[in-house]
């Protein structure tokens, strides 16, 4: 009787595992079905609107000049320098602003002392930011990298802060009866409580920073895939402004995967609501 008990249940769950793996395939194809479509309404919008292949290239043509770019050289090196950018800048706002953010969520005099100053310059855009970060700091580097950080950095004090105070009071409880220290509360409930969190923020972020690079770039300094280009449109290379535009999609893509894989790992999975 025990035997035929459980064999019923153990039948179901092979079949939603082969349901589960089979759906990976329609995925696939939906996917790709999606980008020759896309690919297919260029091709025939670039052919019969009247427009010249200079102003609406076609993406053979696209194609062919990204091969050109990254043959030349000139692509990568715009690359390494938007990147270099971002990097600093995100990381300065992610050892700046993950720490704030903990300490507004836990600490109520702080919260009420630098929260409404948060709340007052987090809705201000980063692009507002460019005249004053122009006189601040001049022409090149320190320009972008201070509008990227401060892209990333309120969006990432705002997310942990809330994440920081919606620990559930138990855990702190029980850490009190337990006599934990305020190193073991922090590494023991307070981290792992806020990592889903951390993970979500920096994929909004890191977005937001890959958009603002760009257009920080087309203003304050003479590099990077913005200046490509901008530079491109004052000589009229459509193809290179559409070449630097699909080198950015496919950058903020990959980004964004990265970034979303952290969601992944044991410990973004802890629940501070649950066991």
């Amino acid at each position: 009787m025990e035997n035929s008990s459980v064999r019923p249940v153990s039948a179901p769950l092979k079949n939603r595992n082969h349901i589960s793996d089979d759906s990976e395939n329609p995925k696939l194809l939906l996917m790709v079905a999606g980008v020759s479509a896309f690919l297919l309404i260029w091709e025939i919008t670039a052919r019969f609107s009247g427009w010249s292949a200079h102003v609406f290239p076609q993406p053979m043509v696209v194609a062919g000049s990204i091969a050109e770019l990254m043959a030349s050289g000139v692509l990568f090196e715009h690359t390494v320098a938007s990147l270099f950018r971002v990097s600093v800048g995100f990381y300065l706002a992610v050892i700046l602003g993950i720490p704030l953010g903990i300490v507004l969520g836990r600490v109520k005099k702080a919260h009420l002392l630098f929260g409404p100053i948060i709340q007052l310059l987090r809705p201000v855009s980063p692009l507002a930011w460019i005249p004053l970060a122009m006189l601040w700091f001049g022409i090149g580097d320190p320009p972008a990298i201070f509008l990227i950080f401060l892209s990333s950095f309120f969006p990432l004090v705002v997310s942990i802060t809330v994440a920081s105070r919606s620990i559930n009071p138990v855990y702190f409880q029980v850490a009190a009866n337990f006599n934990f220290t305020r190193f073991e509360v922090f590494t023991k409930i307070i981290v792992p409580a806020i990592i889903p969190s951390v993970a979500t923020a920096l994929r909004i972020s890191i977005t937001i920073a890959w958009v603002v690079v760009v257009a920080a770039e087309m203003i304050a300094v003479q590099s990077g895939l913005g200046y490509l280009i901008l530079d491109s449109r004052n000589t009229l290379r459509m193809d290179y402004v559409m070449a630097g535009m699909i080198v950015i999609g496919v950058i903020g893509l990959l980004l964004d995967i990265v970034i979303k894989r952290l969601g992944t790992i044991d410990s973004a999975k802890w629940d501070s609501n649950h066991n």
